[in-house]
């Protein structure tokens, strides 16, 4: 009696596991909230560094092998610690010392990711062609730029942030206004629009800013979703400080009109089988994501492909910036509850003492020019006129 008991045991025991061990090949039930959708939540983050677009060496290659992995990661480790600052160029104490010398110790290594570029499609792995029109904008935003580099060191001094310039006497144009929304800054300082969104703690939004929110950007780049019944809400602690939230309205109403702007655009969003779509415009003017703005539209797609990993495939367009959409693909990882410490609140405002203190000193200067006690503050260096050494690998976004 006792063995037929035991062996009845062992034999619940034997279907219990079968049933809880997946048959390899048998395709599993993704995870599920308690309503019954396909569960995305946690904290996110890209665990390794790909570039965004695949440098020419690599041809059509979608991705590196690990030997090559190795050899960039050991490159990358070399680099650790380096100081940036070209001290024989530029001494000790000079704008272009003081800029350099904001090195590793903010910065993020990660090891090399496999894919040889985020973009996989157009098959090159490289963004399409601008539009003429991108270019002339580009153009026109350039030559305004130069206009108010041409009296300062800058171009005195022939500095790579001059190139295609020339030095010479302030320009009429100095006081007009930008041709478009300045988002990275100009050589002026009459208001807070003069600098850049990252300067006025305004670097986070969905594409741009501190780099765009898919990139492997050398600084933080963590995100929360939390989902409810009927709504979704993603968090992002960025840059340093420049945290930011949206909502996807998931109801199936419509954007809203095109004269409403808003800074990170309207998401709307519904779900395609296991797969959370995302369809975003509307956005402002005032971001810039290379060198698309108001009209950029996103098409964004969220599948959870295992218990710690989240496939984000985005697709641009911009008939006015790019000659045709493009793709990109990224794998976030799950990030561990307890030991991440997320910040949802933008806390860079609260410590940006930076700003006025720059408006401020440039009202000073503007006294002390006019009393005759200081040089004229258009053939000074305020924005704009910066030393960045070739190999900075935050130059480019290829190897």
């Amino acid at each position: 009696m006792r063995q037929a008991l035991l062996l009845g045991t062992l034999l619940v025991l034997v279907v219990v596991v079968l049933k809880l061990t997946p048959v390899a090949g048998q395709s599993q039930t993704p995870l599920q909230t308690p309503w019954g959708e396909p569960d995305l939540q946690g904290l996110w983050t890209n665990y390794e560094y790909t570039p965004l677009q695949r440098s020419d060496i690599y041809g059509d290659r979608e991705f590196l092998s690990a030997e090559e992995r190795a050899e960039l990661d050991g490159e990358t480790a070399s680099k650790e610690g380096r100081d940036y600052r070209n001290l024989e160029a530029f001494p000790r104490g000079t704008v272009n010392d003081l800029q350099g010398s904001y090195n590793d110790v903010y910065r993020l290594r990660k090891h090399v990711g496999a894919r040889t570029s985020l973009i996989v499609d157009p098959p090159d792995g490289r963004m399409p062609p601008y539009a003429p029109e991108a270019l002339k904008r580009q153009e026109d935003w350039r030559a305004f730029q130069l206009a108010l580099l041409q009296a300062s060191p800058a171009c005195r001094d022939q500095e790579r942030s001059c190139a295609g310039g020339e030095y010479g006497p302030v320009s009429p144009r100095y006081l007009d206004p930008a041709p478009i929304y300045a988002v990275r800054g100009v050589n002026r300082s009459d208001n807070p629009d003069d600098h850049g969104l990252i300067v006025r703690c305004l670097g986070g939004y969905l594409a741009g800013g501190n780099g765009p929110s898919f990139a492997s950007t050398g600084y933080s780049d963590i995100r929360r979703i939390v989902q409810t019944p009927g709504g979704i809400a993603m968090e992002y602690d960025q840059g340093q400080g420049q945290g930011w939230q949206r909502h996807i309205v998931m109801d199936g109403s419509p954007h809203l009109p095109s004269h409403i702007r808003q800074w990170w655009g309207d998401s709307r969003g519904h779900w395609e089988g296991d797969t959370l779509v995302i369809d975003v415009t509307n956005f402002t003017a005032k971001s810039d994501f290379f060198g698309s703005r108001e009209n950029l539209h996103l098409i964004e797609r969220y599948t959870r492909t295992g218990p710690t990993t989240l496939e984000w495939v985005v697709t641009l367009e911009d008939p006015t910036t790019w000659t045709r959409p493009w793709t990109v693909t990224v794998e976030l990882t799950k990030q561990d509850e307890e030991a991440n410490r997320f910040y949802p609140e933008p806390r860079c405002h609260e410590g940006n003492y930076g700003l006025p203190g720059i408006l401020r000193g440039a009202r000073e200067d503007e006294a002390q020019f006019a009393e005759g006690s200081g040089p004229n503050p258009a053939e000074t260096c305020i924005t704009g006129c910066s030393y960045v050494p070739d190999d900075d690998p935050e130059r480019d976004t290829v190897f």
